[in-house]
């Protein structure tokens, strides 16, 4: 069993799923993973953890304060990384109600509960203790043509799910202002890599394009986004775990901007080189000769940013990370992941996903009482 435990709310979304795995790995360091299990939690992506004595997964709310107390008291970790969220702007747009309560309130009772947790610990262990936040950079709006956003730059949220991110981020800076409770905030670059839900781009590029479906691309294209490998973003948290400056915030971007037509159109390149179309039998009789000329523009969506850029000079000086992945080798190695992987892209289209819940990999808090 594990000598120390950290506590990973939303650890069964895309980038939690994937901060799972690396926390793991290390044998002495155990994972309570708690998921609300909405649409984007998946347990087929941590099924080769179900028999790992060191994860231990819960199936539950941050915003029910009598569980999250009992495995805080439980488990005693050493820290807590919330990545528990709704996290889709289209979504957002729709319906924003959902965000309102995991994004906000969400926080605020975990955030409650944790202080509790903090003030109680043995003094040795509170020092070390972390409360580490992982937001967005659409907090910070859009920007013009040039710069970057920084830690100081201010939150303009252009959609709902960016304002209820705005919101809770807020809510932690003012947790360790008021309380001195020792919180650490994160906002991050737009992810991409293995176990991502195909709603977002470079996921649905993929399998729109596997499933000889129209590539549909948001007004003319040239929104630009800044984009990092997750395991690049998880080798952050890490890092900010054993070394950072309680009430900061870091940014965690790779200075790797592009224009959404451009990833489009380079994720239709790889398919051409490991898949062509002549092998795609959903193609086949409908006389394309590249994957690109199944792209297609669609109306802009509402609020649409124009272009997101993160300096992260002060956690490349602070903390000493820096990013290992370019955008061509990753890029490049997640349209292999999904090749490779279409048992788990059919059962999330299927919603197969969903029924993916062992009876020796979940316990509710009535069965440890």
């Amino acid at each position: 069993m594990a000598e120390n435990y950290v506590l990973v709310t939303g650890g069964a979304g895309f980038i939690g799923v994937n901060l799972v795995h690396r926390l793991l790995s290390s044998n002495s360091l155990g994972v309570i993973n708690l998921d609300k299990l909405t649409y984007a939690g998946n347990l087929q992506s941590l099924d080769d953890l179900s028999t790992n004595p060191n994860h231990v997964f819960i199936h539950g709310d941050i915003g029910n304060r009598e569980l999250v107390r009992y495995l805080l008291n439980q488990f005693k970790p050493r820290a807590i990384f919330n990545l528990a969220a709704e996290s889709h702007v289209d979504r957002s747009i729709v319906d924003g109600a959902a965000f309102l309560q995991t994004n906000v309130m969400g926080t605020y009772n975990l955030l409650e509960e944790a202080r509790s947790y903090w003030l109680a610990m043995e003094s040795e262990k509170k020092p070390a203790f972390r409360f580490i936040h992982i937001s967005t950079d659409e907090v910070y709006g859009s920007l013009g043509e040039t710069g970057k956003f920084t830690e100081t730059s201010r939150t303009l949220p252009n959609s709902p799910y960016a304002a209820s991110k705005a919101a809770s981020d807020h809510f932690v800076r003012a947790f360790y202002h008021t309380y001195g409770f020792p919180t650490v905030t994160t906002n991050c670059s737009n992810n991409y890599g293995p176990y991502q839900f195909p709603e977002k781009l470079i996921p649905l590029i993929i399998n729109n394009a596997l499933d000889g479906k129209s590539l549909p691309v948001y007004g003319d294209g040239a929104n630009v986004r800044d984009w990092i490998y997750v395991e690049d973003h998880c080798a952050a948290l890490e890092m900010i775990m054993d070394k950072n400056r309680p009430g900061e915030i870091y940014n965690i971007g790779a200075s790797d901007e592009r224009k959404n037509i451009d990833v489009v159109r380079m994720i239709c390149s790889i398919l051409d080189e490991l898949k062509p179309v002549w092998t795609n039998e959903k193609l086949a009789g409908r006389g394309l000769k590249q994957y690109s000329d199944l792209i297609f523009f669609v109306p802009d969506r509402p609020g649409h940013d124009r272009r997101y850029a993160i300096d992260s000079t002060k956690i490349k000086r602070e903390i000493g990370w820096n990013m290992e992945v370019n955008f061509e080798d990753g890029l490049k190695k997640t349209v292999q992941w999904y090749l490779d992987h279409p048992e788990w892209v059919s059962n999330v289209k299927s919603g197969e996903y969903l029924n993916w819940i062992h009876k020796n990999y979940s316990w509710r808090l009535e069965e440890k009482k």
